[in-house]
């Protein structure tokens, strides 16, 4: 359990708040893993029928802290960062429960690839997605090698991971990767009105349908596949070079890595 993820109950609905606005929401492993035992939990829960993702502040969440990324990437092997993202990361693919997305600001990296395991995504008219990850010299994580191109498309897909494409709200909506765009004062009662409907139906059929709509095995398999690779990438010298140049607020300069 951490203060930065408030956890409620109420008319069916687990609600996952967010809450380390004072640093923009980045996720510690401390709250991967309250998010990733929440997710697990609510599957053996009669009181829940649906969960609710959201945030407190002016950012869904920036992702990763990148001085523990740069940390691994120096040797602090104390520092496993992997370790705390795959909780939430495996959560979210083997959920049972129906999980809606309201996210307001920027929703960097998994902030991100989380929404393509979310049965509703609402965004706010602000909402600017990002998959930095090979800016960074990093690849994929949860899934999303999978779930981003089958929900938006190769090309598409490719430009955000690659090329760093931000999507702005209306854009992610036309692509299908939420479901409206609301003002933001609208937000929230407009993604718990759609929880509270979807904790109303019959839950069987409501379970069946979402397990029929996915492939949990296939997800996991590929989420341990990238994290071989984001693991190895990490500790490389193009991380390094990704890390410095971010920390140093200057263009990186690959041409001699190698």
């Amino acid at each position: 359990m951490t203060e930065h993820v408030l956890i409620e109950t109420a008319n069916g609905v687990l609600t996952l708040t967010l809450n380390r606005p004072e640093k923009k929401n980045a996720l510690t492993p401390e709250m991967y893993e309250a998010l990733g035992d929440a997710i697990d939990n609510a599957a053996d829960d009669p009181n829940v029928r649906c969960i609710l993702i959201q945030a407190n502040g002016d950012m869904f969440t920036s992702g990763n802290d990148l001085a523990t990324f740069a940390a691994v990437n120096a040797g602090d092997n104390s520092r496993n960062e992997r370790r705390g993202a795959s909780a939430l990361i495996q959560a979210l693919g083997r959920a049972k429960t129906p999980v809606v997305a309201a996210v307001n600001g920027r929703a960097v990296g998994v902030g991100t690839t989380m929404l393509m395991h979310c049965d509703l995504v609402f965004l706010a008219e602000d909402a600017l997605l990002t998959t930095p990850f090979v800016n960074l010299a990093l690849v994929p994580e949860a899934a999303s090698s999978i779930t981003l191109p089958a929900r938006i498309g190769h090309a598409r897909a490719f430009s955000m991971f690659v090329l760093g494409e931000a999507v702005d709200a209306k854009k992610a909506e036309a692509w299908g990767i939420a479901n409206a765009v609301v003002p933001l004062s609208e937000l929230r009662a407009t993604a718990r009105k759609a929880a509270e409907a979807v904790a109303s139906k019959p839950p069987s059929a409501v379970a069946i349908t979402k397990a029929l709509m996915r492939e949990p095995e296939r997800y996991l398999a590929r989420m341990q596949e990238e994290g071989v690779h984001f693991s190895a990438q990490l500790k490389t010298a193009e991380a390094a070079e990704a890390f410095a140049a971010f920390r140093e607020k200057r263009a990186p300069d690959f041409s001699k890595v190698s």
